[in-house]
């Protein structure tokens, strides 16, 4: 009867607990104090340093209200709990003493230094810049407990640069032990029973299309003529679910990580290099396990019928992008009839996907070329052709075929799927869109979902070539809701695709992983829902943006690197955007965005932003420097440590015109 009331007693204490307490994410100012921010909480909740028990910058937690205005809505409360630390690895300065050592951290944020003891050092010597892991703080403990687990050289500043982006956004800089313990465990030779229950394509004509610095290939098409009028085509992906089994070290660490990141010089992986570059790269020449998705395919583009699951394939060819360009172009090279008949197809299904109202965003990549120690010493500009959209429509069949195939087979079931889905625009985002729009002489027509993308499509291929198209293309990206991954279908907007998943990159991206899972436990039957499926895809999904951030963040370092070496040059740009306090300029050869501050143009005029017009007005000479507007730019400084480009307005007389054009 004791054991009975004690039990009860510790029930109502955990429901009391959860009562009083709320779960959001700690976000430290400068200052070091915090506020939780919690999604169904208007007002974040203020937490005072002393009252953090623990918590870092980023961390998930949950946090009990102390105090509360209920005039004005204010919180502030108290952290009981850290429920997920977003950063457990951090690069800082090791100081050494006799009989232990710390590391003072260089975050922007406010954090205590991390107690090292001298066995946790491994060989690092006092002044060493280093990546120390977080391994305990517990709430008795003054400061966290931290390990050495690399010494950063001294000389290498960009290594620093590239490694404090990935750590101060989450992602860990190396594998653990026992993870890689777990992946050395993997076999290399394909078990012979494994294959007995696959379908065999491995006679059958398959080759890879990735770019020219690959090292890991996840996907290959594979053809076969079945009559003149008709083609067997197979999307195969590397069947990564194989080797990454469900609650193992190695997929719990690919799911903290979610995706892989990829920076300038280097890609952080989801996955340890034996899986993501050997086990599971589609190499020629070699015997591969795929997760594959089979249409056959009449010669008008049309899907006479599909087929989907776990197959074996050899591929014969490793092309590059510009290896299949080239055949496209000249119509010779290796397998030209099959890459002809490819490419025909893909452009039938990308006319046919346009007029069902996908959006026709072309791509334009910034792609630097670095030298031995990683310095950008030029950068080049590539646009999306027609090799690219072969493979790209290839993927977005495959990936919307199973996405269709998984609801229509489990709409009486109803389980849960990781979809990826689009939203519709918002109207209120789009009227100044649209109003700007007709200041160089476009419509837009928003009166529905469907006459938006109609007529921005029109729109695009109106102000193709000319110097607003830019402009148009980024505002136009700007307005439109963000993809993400989610249970609840609500369609791809941008795709115009009713049902939509990632299915096929599982080396780089974690909800392929959860999509090949889904799909074969309805292919064995199993009626198995994942309870915390939403809590991933919303997982994967901030990891998603966070790794994006990391990206334009090593681009921008870049950047900055690159123009140091053109101090005081000057070079055309489009305006990219317009704030109060100045705007932005891309240079037209380079990409490279900096800031023109109103201070800077003091001395010419006094300007006011007009928000709804996308410009900054002079007072007294009524100058417009409106978003898309081509000018002159100076570079008058570069900070690598803010990754901040500062120009200058140059007036466009006849003297600085020449001095352009001689520079040429």
């Amino acid at each position: 009867m004791k054991n009975k009331k004690q039990k009860k007693h510790h029930t109502t204490k955990e429901t009391h607990l959860a009562v009083n307490t709320l779960k959001g994410v700690l976000d430290v100012t400068k200052s070091g104090v915090g506020y939780v921010i919690v999604d169904n909480k208007i007002k974040d909740i203020l937490v005072r340093q002393d009252k953090f028990n623990t918590a870092l910058h980023g961390d998930t937690v949950r946090v009990k209200i102390i105090k509360e205005n209920f005039k004005t809505g204010k919180c502030e409360g108290s952290i009981t709990e850290v429920v997920a630390r977003k950063q457990t690895e951090f690069i800082g300065k090791l100081q050494l003493s006799n009989n232990f050592a710390f590391c003072i951290t260089d975050t922007e944020k406010p954090m205590p230094d991390l107690f090292i003891p001298l066995e946790n050092i491994h060989q690092a010597k006092n002044g060493d810049k280093v990546v120390v892991r977080l391994v305990k703080w517990d709430k008795g403990d003054r400061k966290p407990v931290g390990e050495v687990i690399s010494v950063l050289s001294a000389d290498d500043d960009n290594d620093a640069a590239m490694k404090e982006i990935l750590a101060s956004a989450g992602f860990s800089l190396s594998f653990s032990e026992e993870v890689m313990k777990e992946t050395a465990l993997l076999p290399e030779q394909i078990d012979a029973k494994e294959i007995s229950k696959r379908k065999d394509f491995r006679d059958t004509l398959t080759f890879t299309i990735d770019p020219v610095d690959a090292k890991d290939f996840d996907d290959a098409i594979s053809i076969k003529t079945i009559n003149k009028d008709l083609y067997e085509i197979g999307v195969h992906i590397a069947d990564v679910s194989h080797y990454v089994t469900p609650n193992s070290q190695l997929d719990e660490e690919a799911y903290r990580r979610a995706t892989s990141v990829y920076l300038p010089d280097r890609v952080n992986p989801m996955l340890p290099e034996k899986i993501s570059n050997e086990l599971c790269s589609l190499r020629p020449h070699e015997d591969k396990l795929t997760f594959s998705a089979v249409f056959e395919i009449t010669t008008k583009g049309v899907i006479k019928k599909y087929w989907i699951g776990k197959t074996i394939i050899h591929s014969d060819k490793r092309f590059t992008y510009e290896d299949v360009q080239q055949i496209i172009e000249t119509k010779e090279g290796l397998y030209k009839t099959e890459i002809l008949l490819l490419n025909n197809l893909s452009q039938k299904l990308r006319k046919e996907r346009f007029s069902k109202g996908a959006i026709n965003f072309s791509s334009q990549e910034v792609r630097f070329q670095l030298d031995e120690k990683g310095k950008p010493i030029g950068i080049i500009v590539k646009t999306s052709k027609e090799s690219h959209q072969l493979i790209e429509e290839l993927m977005l069949l495959a990936n919307k075929t199973v996405a269709t195939y998984f609801t229509t087979a489990t709409e009486k079931n109803k389980i849960p799927f990781p979809y990826r889905v689009h939203d519709k625009p918002d109207e209120e985002k789009l009227q100044p869109f649209a109003a700007l729009a007709i200041k160089y002489g476009y419509h837009l027509d928003i009166s529905t979902p469907e006459k938006i993308a109609e007529s921005f499509n029109a729109m695009l291929a109106a102000a193709k070539g000319k110097p607003e198209q830019q402009i148009i293309e980024q505002l136009g990206i700007r307005t439109m809701a963000k993809a993400v991954y989610t249970t609840n279908n609500i369609g791809h907007y941008g795709l115009a695709f009713p049902y939509y998943c990632h299915f096929t990159s599982p080396i780089r991206r974690y909800p392929d992983i959860l999509v090949h899972r889904s799909l074969q436990n309805l292919i064995q039957g199993k009626n198995v829902a994942d309870k915390k499926l939403e809590e991933k895809c919303r997982h994967c999904s901030d990891n998603e943006k966070a790794a994006m951030d990391c990206e334009r963040a090593g681009n921008k370092y870049k950047q900055v690197e690159f123009m140091q070496e053109h101090l005081g040059e000057e070079f055309e740009g489009i305006i990219s955007g317009v704030a109060s306090f100045g705007f932005w300029v891309e240079t037209i050869e380079h990409k490279c965005e900096g800031l023109v501050t109103v201070t800077s143009l003091s001395d010419y005029d006094i300007f006011r932003l007009v928000e709804e017009d996308y410009c900054l007005v002079g007072k007294n000479s009524h100058k417009v420097f409106r978003i898309g507007d081509k000018i002159l730019i100076k570079i008058v400084a570069a900070h690598l440590d803010k990754k901040q480009l500062d120009y200058a307005w140059v007036l466009p007389t006849k003297s600085s015109t020449k001095k352009k054009e001689s520079k040429r």
